[in-house]
């Protein structure tokens, strides 16, 4: 016996198969964790990458108080930070740029 298919038949089974695709992607997209809310590297990245690239941070590797002094610098010539935001930066930038911290390995 054959079968035979018709055009309506065959849309109902490629919308079918397009909205379970669909779903799935939108299911393993919610299960992603999301990146917990930093306000110290939010404060950096508005702030500072103005004018700096990432390599800035990566390499220069320092301890809080360094940190906190180039942030002072970069108000010398002209930074606008808030007591708070000097705070956050500094932080963030010890806990992920410090001198014990390894490196992360470069993108492909």
């Amino acid at each position: 016996m054959i079968l035979r298919r018709t055009l309506p038949g065959q849309l109902g089974a490629v919308s079918c198969g397009l909205l379970g695709g669909l779903m799935f992607i939108a299911t393993a997209a919610a299960q992603q964790p999301a990146e917990a809310p930093n306000p110290g590297r939010d404060a950096v990245m508005s702030k500072c990458f103005q004018c700096h690239t990432d390599t800035m941070f990566r390499d220069q590797r320092q301890e809080r108080r360094a940190w906190e002094a180039t942030i002072y610098r970069m108000i010398g010539r002209g930074g606008l930070y808030t007591p708070e935001e000097i705070t956050l930066m500094a932080d963030y930038l010890a806990a992920d740029f410090g001198p014990k911290v390894k490196p992360a390995a470069p993108a492909k």
